[in-house]
């Protein structure tokens, strides 16, 4: 308990100090230990539940963001929580700003990896997996929050990988066709969905 509360002030004051004073305004959720670049700010949990408005008012107040990235995050949210942090995302961002997402693809039609990232599945933190998403599923609830939805890397139902070039500047996602290390001599080991979700 202890503990918690004192990483909740310390990655607060991180994160107000970063935005308030340092005047950063892309933010990562649950990325305190990925480095993005100096421009990005890093929270966990502890200082910001994505789902909770009172979270992004004590730390943003009515100030907003430009980008907010989340790499493997969202598999891990419920789904009342994940419509809640959708929709605080978006109030969140300015006109114009970017919500970058990566999940793990239910559409990839390799069976060893749905075994490693299904719920309850057998890779690193697959225990803790709440949905396995597929790019329409998660382009609708998108959609919902207000957004407008970029597909940026993801397998369809017949089993093609689709992929359109992306920039850096809406943040680096490690889990990607481009970036992954498993991913050589033009043999997919591991992809992500990836999707831009824009406030327009």
């Amino acid at each position: 308990m202890i503990k918690h509360i004192l990483l909740r002030l310390i990655g607060s004051l991180e994160i107000r100090f970063n935005f308030h004073v340092l005047k950063k305004r892309k933010l990562t959720i649950g990325s305190s230990k990925i480095k993005l670049g100096k421009e990005w700010i890093l929270s966990e949990y502890d200082a910001l539940d994505a789902s909770k408005a009172s979270d992004w008012q004590r730390l943003f107040g009515d100030q907003r963001l430009t980008n907010i990235l989340a790499e493997h995050v969202w598999e891990h949210i419920p789904d009342e929580e994940t419509r809640l942090s959708n929709q605080n995302c978006y109030d969140w961002l300015q006109k114009g700003g970017r919500l970058r997402i990566a999940v793990p693809d239910g559409n990839n039609p390799d069976k060893e990896y749905i075994e490693w990232v299904r719920v309850g599945g057998t890779g690193v933190g697959a225990d803790d997996h709440k949905i396995l998403y597929t790019y329409d599923v998660m382009k609708s609830r998108l959609e919902k929050a207000g957004f407008r939805v970029e597909l940026l890397e993801y397998w369809d139902e017949n089993g093609k990988f689709n992929y359109t070039d992306w920039t850096l500047d809406g943040g680096m996602i490690h889990r990607s066709r481009r970036f992954d290390p498993r991913n050589q001599d033009g043999k997919l080991g591991y992809t992500s969905l990836i999707v831009d979700a824009v406030k327009d």
